[in-house]
């Protein structure tokens, strides 16, 4: 429910109040604009918090644009202020080391384990992240390591720099994961080449690389399920 301008959050009925929605159905229940005016907290003379959520989310980009824009991008929306805006990005950042900490004890069994941790992560990157997952032999995940930042190919992923906090970990294999921000996760030639190529150097290493998924926005592709390799 949008309030009528110029209506404060407490004019609003109980029931249509964010805090007092969360409080009795729990934060599961609340719609993202209602999530977001609670951490902006109040409006402006004119918009109250949820008018100004609706206005940020009202976006092609949707969720996708707080995830990506700067400080200084968000107050350029009108009833943003530094304050407001300093609040979105802290939130967001908690959001992120939250979920870097849930990485440390999970054990991946296929595919969508993988999407499941990175998906949040990586679908709203405006470059293409390069990933390794190092596995221990229970597939339990040891760490993830950036690798490389730009077009995948093989002059930026090395073996070298793939294979190197793997070993470092004593890992007993790897996941490879990279993101396209155009959202469609469809393999190119040049990513099956790369895969190729590290499933060849991690043979010769002892390190197996059990599969190369490719996040999109909102859905993956997994190689080894295409039987691409």
């Amino acid at each position: 429910m949008t309030p009528k301008q110029g209506y404060t959050i407490k004019e609003m009925p109980p029931d249509s109040r964010p805090r007092e929605r969360l409080q009795e159905a729990g934060a599961k229940a609340l719609s993202n604009a209602e999530l977001l005016a609670i951490l902006l907290r109040t409006g402006t003379r004119s918009k109250t918090a949820l008018e100004l959520a609706h206005n940020l989310l009202n976006r092609p980009e949707g969720l996708r644009y707080l995830a990506e824009a700067s400080l200084e991008e968000l107050q350029k929306q009108k009833g943003i202020g530094l304050a407001k805006a300093a609040q979105l990005k802290a939130a967001l950042e908690l959001g992120r080391r939250l979920a870097a900490f849930s990485l440390s004890r999970a054990v991946i069994k296929s595919p969508q384990d993988v999407a499941n941790l990175l998906m949040d992560e990586m679908r709203y990157l405006d470059r293409e992240y390069f990933c390794t997952i190092s596995l221990n032999t229970k597939n339990r995940v040891l760490g993830i390591d950036n690798v490389s930042i730009g077009s995948l190919n093989s002059s930026l992923v090395h073996p070298r720099e793939v294979f190197k906090n793997p070993i470092r970990r004593s890992a007993a294999a790897i996941i490879l994961v990279h993101n396209h921000p155009s959202g469609d996760p469809e393999p190119s030639r040049e990513d099956i080449q790369v895969t190729r190529r590290l499933m060849e150097a991690g043979q010769l290493l002892g390190i197996e690389v059990l599969d190369h998924l490719i996040i999109g926005d909102g859905s993956f592709i997994s190689l080894k399920e295409q039987n691409i390799f």
